[in-house]
């Protein structure tokens, strides 16, 4: 079971999880664990499953992961039968209005929809994976030179789960350098994988690239893929200007994990964020939802 902070209502929530049970025990249990090793965590795994989400016949499972997920279809720009593909389905797009980006210089818009975990004054060879797991920047990013300009700045962690809008988006007007790919495992994001493998973030397949945005600074993109997450597609073009809220890119079938990577004082997160964060609770927000100050 995973709560969350609802912070528009105000009170917790329980996720609702695809293959919950599952992936309980595939990660607490002595068996599901060998058989991530094994097989779950490998490339080929999730390549297979990401070629059977291609096909026709895998259409057949979105109504029923619509109706079971409780998914709002309302919001985006095609009804559920006129998908192809499961993965068409699950790189869909929104209707244009669906979300409220505000253009505010001062504002920071989050990129994604997602729970988020929020850190202030990070020490890069500790960054936070949850409650007793860290991490450090340099073994994520594996480059010598970059990481230490983010001493004691912002981390944020944002988790997508296969319900949520699997877009991401960039939080202000600038210029994207090119991406860095990093081959990893597909371990999942889920809490329960990541209370369970150590370093989860630095394990994963995982792409980065540096935007330099005009009102917040050299900002770090990190996308981490996971299990049957075969693919991150980044769809902006390299060193052309970019307008806030414009699509950087979008992951393929699973639950996946974007995390950013702000310098000492370039923003102020919102205090309820980073309290939900302290008490051990995400917070669901939406792309283009205010999430901190200038």
């Amino acid at each position: 079971m995973i709560k969350y902070y609802n912070r528009k209502q105000n009170k917790y929530e329980i996720e609702k999880v695809a293959g919950e049970k599952y992936l309980n025990w595939s990660y607490s249990s002595p068996s599901g664990k060998g058989l991530v090793e094994l097989l779950l965590k490998k490339k080929l795994f999730s390549k297979l499953y990401g070629y059977y989400c291609d096909t026709k016949i895998s259409s057949k499972k979105i109504k029923n992961f619509i109706k079971v997920l409780d998914i709002d279809m309302s919001m985006y720009s095609k009804n559920y039968n006129e998908y192809s593909s499961f993965n068409e389905f699950f790189i869909r797009s929104l209707k244009l209005g669906a979300r409220i980006i505000d253009k505010n210089d001062n504002i920071l818009i989050s990129p994604c929809d997602g729970k988020i975990s929020a850190y202030e004054n990070v020490n890069l060879n500790k960054i936070v994976q949850i409650k007793g797991f860290t991490y450090s920047l340099k073994e994520l990013l594996q480059d010598d030179k970059i990481y230490n300009l983010y001493n004691e700045g912002t981390c944020l962690i944002f988790r997508l789960c296969p319900t949520d809008y699997h877009r991401f988006h960039f939080i202000d007007n600038g210029v994207c350098d090119h991406t860095t790919k990093i081959k990893g495992h597909y371990y999942s994001v889920n809490p329960v994988a990541l209370k369970n493998i150590n370093k989860l973030f630095c394990q994963n397949k995982r792409e980065w690239s540096v935007f330099h945005s005009d009102n917040f600074g050299d900002t770090i993109y990190i996308e981490v893929g996971a299990t049957c997450v075969g693919t991150i597609i980044q769809s902006y073009s390299k060193g052309s200007r970019v307008l806030k809220g414009a699509e950087k890119g979008y992951f393929k079938f699973g639950g996946s994990t974007v995390i950013m990577l702000f310098k000492k004082n370039a923003v102020k997160i919102d205090d309820n964020l980073l309290l939900q964060t302290q008490l051990g609770f995400e917070t669901a927000v939406l792309m283009g939802e205010k999430i901190g100050l200038k």
